[in-house]
């Protein structure tokens, strides 16, 4: 088929079959019967991304190439921010992010074990992780409903004479108080992490002018897992508009090593043979000199190619995001004397990942989820609820160290026993938001229509 073509025209040949091949079985969309099961997220995807998939595998350089500089490149420049490091996942961004704080390179400002870093329990544990598993204490302080985000009126309190650092995510894309924290920070000379894995495209009005979240802190990630704003299938970023920082992460992401040569490409620097480090030979092979302890976090080639198209489509996503959040916060509005509906931090338009319910008082979150599961529409917690509450703290708690609480975490505990949301992705219809509308009404008013039968 291919002995009289090009390498060129076979692998065009290629591509318009992959792309008539996406329209034909990927693309066609059955119309939603009520009932039918509505998940919380999924993939909207299309031709670009299956064949842009296609052409990186026909190079078949797999891993990071053309595609992933084109994505650092391109992603950096709609964060507004001199540099971006593809990874794996948004759980490696967490941990190359907060790792990166750890280097010696950092001076006095370098986070050692045994220094605090300042967060949350309502979330996600990967946003926690990392700090426990370097020998470092995280200090736990409680959020406010119904924004979801850290109670900045308890950041002094959890504040010690080892804090190093405040590292937080922007929950479900609501921004948290960037103002009162970045203020915090900068008084006491704290490192900012923002954990921006589910707020890609939440914007925050900093200093007058609208910034995306993620680029306020130090440094921030992103993770482009099947249901996040934009995917890759599996993979995550972090970027930051600081050179030294970026040096850091860079090294860290690739096995720990000094040369910051791409891959398969060898002394640009023009010094690979002609320089001491630590007490190897004089000119010893910089390609294999290792400044820190690292690891290998980047994503393939083809992850990244999917993540050029997605990019492409991404202000769509958003906006459709926020225009579905914004239905379902009018459909429901009636159910307020039921449940606590959400409400975005001042001065931000949040790029929302879901719509987060807290059941009132008289309320049984144990009979409204089910119910709404029964009935199609799926549902999730806030993740952990409150993870110090998880057998991975099992060990900690009996000991009563590894970790701090500063004040109480009442709402905490009342987001895990009472919290749930629902989706807002971008491939929903009015057709499945007004079921969902009507399914959350008839869930928390179970009582009433039992009495009227």
């Amino acid at each position: 088929m291919f002995e009289h073509m090009t390498e060129q025209q076979a692998r065009d040949h290629i591509l318009e079959m992959v792309s008539a091949y996406c329209d034909t079985y990927h693309n066609k969309k059955k119309d939603y019967v009520p009932g039918d099961r509505i998940s919380y997220a999924a993939r909207v995807y299309g031709q670009e991304e299956m064949v842009n998939l296609v052409d990186s595998a026909l190079e078949f350089w797999l891993t990071s190439g053309r595609y992933t500089d084109q994505f650092e490149k391109e992603f950096a420049g709609y964060l507004g921010l001199r540099f971006c490091s593809l990874v794996n996942s948004g759980s490696s961004a967490n941990l190359l992010a907060f790792m990166a704080l750890t280097s010696p390179l950092l001076g006095e400002r370098q986070i050692r074990p045994g220094d605090e870093v300042i967060t949350v329990a309502a979330g996600f544990p990967t946003t926690v992780a990392p700090v426990v598993q370097y020998g470092a204490v995280p200090v736990f302080a409680d959020v406010t409903i119904p924004q979801y985000n850290i109670d900045v009126a308890s950041l002094e309190e959890a504040l010690s004479g080892r804090t190093k650092a405040v590292m937080l995510a922007h929950t479900l894309g609501n921004p948290f108080d960037l103002k009162a924290v970045k203020s915090f920070c900068e008084a006491h000379n704290l490192w900012l992490i923002e954990d921006n894995c589910d707020a890609l495209g939440s914007v925050y009005t900093w200093n007058g002018r609208k910034r995306l979240t993620g680029t306020i802190g130090d440094i921030g990630t992103s993770s482009f897992y099947p249901p996040h704003h934009m995917t890759m299938g599996e993979g995550g970023a972090v970027y930051t508009d600081n050179p030294l920082l970026h040096k850091i992460i860079r090294s860290l992401r690739d096995w720990g090593r000094d040369c910051s040569c791409p891959s398969g490409k060898d002394n640009l620097c023009g010094h690979r043979f002609d320089r001491q480090y630590g007490e190897l030979p004089l000119g010893y092979d910089h390609k294999y000199v290792y400044s820190h302890f690292g690891y290998n976090l980047k994503a393939t080639d083809m992850q990244a190619a999917i993540g050029c198209a997605q990019l492409k489509k991404f202000p769509g996503f958003v906006e459709k995001r926020i225009r579905n959040f914004d239905y379902l916060r009018a459909g429901l509005a009636d159910t307020e004397d039921k449940l606590i509906l959400p409400a975005a931090c001042e001065g931000s338009q949040p790029s929302w990942f879901g719509f987060l319910m807290t059941c009132r008082e008289g309320v049984d979150r144990n009979r409204v989820v089910p119910f709404l599961e029964k009935k199609g529409v799926q549902t999730r917690m806030l993740f952990a609820g409150n993870l110090v509450k998880h057998p991975c703290f099992d060990r900690m708690r009996a000991e009563g160290a590894g970790y701090r609480i500063a004040g109480s975490l009442e709402n905490t505990d009342r987001i895990m026993r009472d919290s749930f949301w629902i989706g807002v992705y971008p491939g929903m219809t009015d057709e499945m938001l007004d079921y969902m509308i009507q399914t959350v009404r008839e869930a928390v008013n179970q009582e009433e229509i039992s009495n009227a039968h």
